[in-house]
């Protein structure tokens, strides 16, 4: 499994889990511009490799969306991430997603959140790419993909 460090100019250090296997990107590089303009946050994206989605923090799922497309966290920090699969994957309606998790759950670092038939919906879908959003970072706070994985950096 991937791994990514989150690091701050503060007290804390902490350490994040990829939530799918694959190659990470800019989130200003993902083909949609709610992702790429980061009007819900800053983050990163994945091409995925693989069909688990595991959680990438210790914490507990705040909501699983009804269409299974996406799931928000909040870590044990207090900071929200959003998963989201693939672009325009809310029109499925749930095909090709399995989720295991549900409201209010916690759970730990690869803990497996959901499973994903990429196989069956890269056919109905622009991308299967999916972006890892923090919706909650500070206005001085960016992140950054750097040799040693991603982190949260002051601007």
């Amino acid at each position: 499994m991937f791994k990514g460090f989150f690091k701050k100019d503060t007290i804390e250090d902490l350490s994040l889990t990829m939530p799918l296997e694959g190659r990470i990107i800019p989130i200003e590089e993902v083909p949609d511009p709610v992702f790429s303009q980061k009007m819900m946050g800053d983050g990163f994206a994945i091409v995925p490799t693989n069909s688990t989605v595991v959680s990438p923090v210790n914490g507990k799922v705040i909501s699983v969306f009804p269409t299974k497309h996406a799931i928000n966290l909040l870590d044990d920090q207090g900071r929200e991430i959003l998963l989201h699969i693939g672009l325009e994957t809310v029109a499925l309606n749930g095909l090709g997603f399995t989720p295991f998790v549900k409201d209010g759950q916690k759970v730990k670092k690869g803990d497996r959140l959901m499973d994903v038939d990429f196989n069956t919906i890269k056919k109905k879908v622009p991308s299967i790419i999916s972006s890892v959003v923090f919706t909650n970072l500070s206005d001085d706070e960016k992140v950054a993909i750097t040799k040693h994985g991603v982190e949260i950096k002051k601007k």
